[in-house]
This record gives structure tokens, sequence and C-alpha cells, in this order.
């Protein structure tokens, strides 16, 4: 049965929407901090407690089993209007930090009833090209992470209330989207009841067990440097006295990586998903250990490579989504989705925090991102096994 032909333009708008909540503080955190005399790095504690929402959020989901036993179109909308919601108290006036991480952490937590169910529910309507879906929707991710930084960018100096405001009421028409116009897909499988233990059925399969260890590797990398690239461009400006705009780059470097989703989705098709992530991982993590090196090339060679490293550094991605998908039985596929987002978020933490410490003690934060190549280093280790 072939899906109707806005299906997949619909999950995808929808995905990139709702997907625009996860950095939207970040990409404003001068003006919500400006007023917290903190003697630690906030940033880091800020994307962090998102990605703490996000890590408790998919473990309840996954536990309850709840993307396999309800309606994930439902589930998505849902998640959406609280994520929004969570997302706009961020605007209480006189917001205190306690307040502000656990806005964050909210966010986080809804999220995790959008991303991977967004995935589900792709995966209820492509049975084959499933690679191909998968790279558009995270495609969708990348720029909806990547847009506060765009937004900020025409916003700057002015009002950063513009930045929550727009991105919490697209979540609003991302959700009211999904319910409309995308039902239950035609290879939705439910559960019938609540089902313990599934998650250790799942690690038995040894198919899925390789696809969700190099998924892990390739958290370990994303999120870290993706946090960090306004870093790099500030490090960047600081050494060769130049003016690179941070939003505007953020942006750009970042979302590159949907082009690479989307390119690495169609070369799916001919070669497989896992030769896709394994070349995928493999470049990026030269570009770990060669990071150093990037800051001393001409300003233009340097926004390059960011935006080479960006491509790949994601690409690979929606890729190892799709080999989790396929590895999972049917009726327990948006588990599988949802339990190893939240395994590889929760990775993301220990490297976000990493890194963050280190930069708070050292006079040379160039020689920090290197770390980063441990994750392909481990997810390459996983797939050759």
């Amino acid at each position: 049965m072939k899906p109707k032909f806005y299906i997949l333009p619909v999950i995808i708008i929808s995905q990139f929407f709702c997907t625009s909540l996860w950095f939207a503080g970040n990409a404003v955190i001068d003006d919500l901090v400006r007023h917290f005399d903190t003697d630690f790095n906030i940033l880091g504690y800020l994307l962090s407690f998102v990605q703490f929402g996000f890590i408790i959020g998919t473990l309840t989901f996954a536990l309850l089993t709840l993307a396999d036993r309800f309606s994930p179109s439902r589930i998505f909308m849902i998640c959406a209007f609280l994520g929004a919601l969570c997302n706009l108290s961020l605007l209480i006036p006189n917001i205190t930090i306690f307040n502000l991480l656990t806005a964050r952490f909210g966010t986080g937590f809804f999220l995790a009833g959008i991303y991977p169910v967004g995935m589900k529910i792709a995966s209820d309507y492509y049975k084959d090209g499933l690679g191909k879906a998968l790279g558009f929707l995270v495609g969708a991710l990348v720029l909806g992470t990547a847009f506060p930084h765009f937004i900020n960018q025409f916003y700057q100096n002015q009002d950063f209330k513009a930045v929550i405001i727009a991105t919490s009421i697209l979540a609003l028409v991302g959700g009211i989207s999904i319910q409309v116009f995308v039902p239950d897909g035609p290879y939705r499988k439910a559960v019938p009841k609540l089902q313990l233990g599934v998650i250790t059925q799942l690690f038995d399969i040894l198919s899925f067990r390789k696809a969700s260890f190099g998924y892990f590797g390739h958290m370990w990398e994303l999120y870290t440097f993706w946090m960090f690239i306004p870093i790099m461009l500030k490090t960047y400006n600081s050494i060769h006295h130049v003016k690179i705009p941070i939003s505007l780059w953020s942006f750009i470097i970042i979302g590159t990586g949907a082009i690479s989703c989307i390119f690495g989705g169609l070369i799916s098709l001919k070669i497989g998903s896992k030769k896709v992530a394994y070349q995928s991982l493999l470049i990026s993590g030269i570009f770990c250990l060669a990071s150093p090196f990037l800051f001393f090339l001409s300003k233009d060679i340097f926004l390059g490579a960011l935006c080479i490293w960006a491509m790949f550094v994601i690409s690979d991605s929606p890729q190892f989504s799709t080999m989790v998908a396929v590895a999972a039985p049917p009726e327990l596929r948006g588990t599988g989705l949802t339990i190893t987002n939240c395994i590889g978020f929760a990775i993301t933490i220990a490297s976000i925090q990493l890194l963050s410490f280190l930069a708070d003690h050292t006079d040379n934060s160039i020689w920090l991102y290197p770390i980063l190549g441990l994750g392909p280093a481990f997810g390459l280790y996983a797939l050759r096994k």
C-alpha cells in the first residue's frame, strides 16, 4: 500500500517545527542568563537539562511501551503542545535558574514524544526505503535544531522573546498537523498491553545490539559538537581578530547536516544503511582528531571544514535509526527506537559535561575536541565486530 503523497512532507515539516524547541534556549542563552551571577558553565547545564529531560522521557516511553500501545500521532500532538508550553515558560518575569533549568528539562521530556515517535510514525508508513524516509526526517531535525540560531540572527540586540514565541508557535502547528493529516500508518502493529522486559528482549537481538552500539558512539560526538560550534567560532574570532557572525554561521554549519541526511538516505537505497553509517562515522572521527589544526586555517577554509564536519557528523544518524527499526520486531519498533534514543542521549550528557569541565579548566580549548573521536572509534568497532 503506497502512502498518500503528502504524508512524508507533513511528517518532515512537523518534525522540523517541533524540534526547533531543542536549541531555543541555547540560541538566546546570553539574554536569558545575563542577570545571573554563576561560577559554573551554565550553557553546558542548559543543554544537559534538555538532554536529561529527553532521557527521562524516552525511558518512561520505552518502559511503558507508549508509542507501541497508543496512537503515535496523538502522542506526537500532545507532546508538541506540552513542549511548547514548557518553552514559553522561559518568558516568566524574573525567572530563576531553577525555573530556567526546569523549563528546559520539561521541553526535553516532551521532545521524547516527538523525535523518536516521529520516526516510529514514518516506519509505520514506509516499509521499503525507510533509510530514505528517515534521512529526510532527521534532516528536518537538523534544521529544527539550527533554526533558533537563524531567528536570533535577525533579532540580536532586540527582543530575544521572539525566538521563544516563534519556536513555540511552530511546535503547536507541527503537533496539530500530525494529528489532522497523518493517521496511524498501515504497517503499525499495536501491542495490546504493557510488556515488561522488552528492553532486554530487544538487546538480545544481535543486529539490534550492533546498530545500537554504533548509534551510541555517534551520539558521543554529535550534540557536543553542535553545542560547541558557537564556542569554536568565538575562539576563532579571538585567535584571528575577525568577526564571524556567530548565530548566522551556527545556523549554516548545523543546517548543512540536513543536506547530508537527505543524500545519505538516497545513497542507502543503493549501498545499504550500514555502509553509509560506517563511512560517515569514519570521516567525522577523522575530523575530531584533526580539529585543533582547523583553527590555523584561513577563515573561509575553516568555515568550510566545519560545514563538512557537520555534514558527516549527522548523516549516519538516520541510517542507524533505520538499522535499529529494521532489527526490532514490528510490534516493538517504537520502543526500540525510543530506548536507543534514551541511552544515546544519556551519553551526550557525559560528553557535554566532560568538555564543559575541561573547557573551564584549560586556557586553550582548541585541543579538547579530539576527545569527541572516542565515540566514532567505539561505533566503528561495534559495526566491525
